[in-house]
């Protein structure tokens, strides 16, 4: 295979891209150890010396350093993995290496965020929020089924009434329009209809 470019990524790095449409990044010191050049060959042994001891090595110690100080999603790491410029079969390797460990887990992390959430956002708003860091349906549905369906409902319930005393909505009292534009504010924040009307009452002209 041949080094078809190398382009200057910091002082110290460099990506290399070879024919095969495959790229990394490599530090400038290993580009002199390795000989890697542009337009020159790579042999197979240099390739997978590359690839399995030095590019996985490092992979696998970006994700320890990023697991060190919080929680990561599968897919935040393939992420930052891939901000590092690491090749497909790097960054699969990798993951499979901390998640054999327990480090990288997609349904306890949901787990975990739904009990830190619950108390300040809707199901909805976590949902979205989980599926942004690429959670799976399937794995939230699941998440939620383990947690305390009772304990669940009971935090989403407070959240509610503790909003209706900050915008000190009083539902004996609320005319119909102040019943509406509450019931609106509810649910655009992610509640559902059920525990809005049990929490607001039902509006009448």
């Amino acid at each position: 295979m041949t080094v078809t470019d190398i382009t200057e990524i910091s002082k110290k790095k460099s990506k290399v891209f070879l024919d095969t449409d495959l790229c990394f990044a490599l530090y400038k010191s290993e580009l002199r150890t390795y000989r890697i050049e542009k337009n020159a060959e790579i042999s197979q042994e240099c390739y997978d010396t590359l690839m399995n001891e030095v590019l996985l090595k490092r992979a696998k110690l970006r994700c320890m350093n990023l697991l060190k100080s919080r929680d990561y999603t599968e897919y935040q790491l393939r992420i930052k993995l891939r901000q590092g410029v690491y090749p497909e079969e790097i960054i699969d390797a990798a993951i499979a290496y901390v998640a054999s460990y327990g480090y990288v887990n997609d349904f306890r992390y949901a787990q975990n965020y739904i009990e830190y959430a619950g108390n300040t956002k809707s199901r909805r708003q976590i949902e979205n929020s989980l599926a942004s860091k690429g959670v799976s349906k399937d794995t939230i549905e699941h998440a939620y089924e383990q947690c305390s369906e009772e304990d669940s409902v009971t935090a989403e319930e407070e959240l509610i009434h503790r909003l209706l005393e900050k915008k000190h909505f009083d539902r004996e009292h609320a005319t119909y329009e102040e019943c509406q534009k509450m019931i609106g504010f509810l649910y655009r924040r992610g509640f559902v209809p059920d525990k809005i009307y049990k929490a607001v009452g039902r509006c009448e002209e």
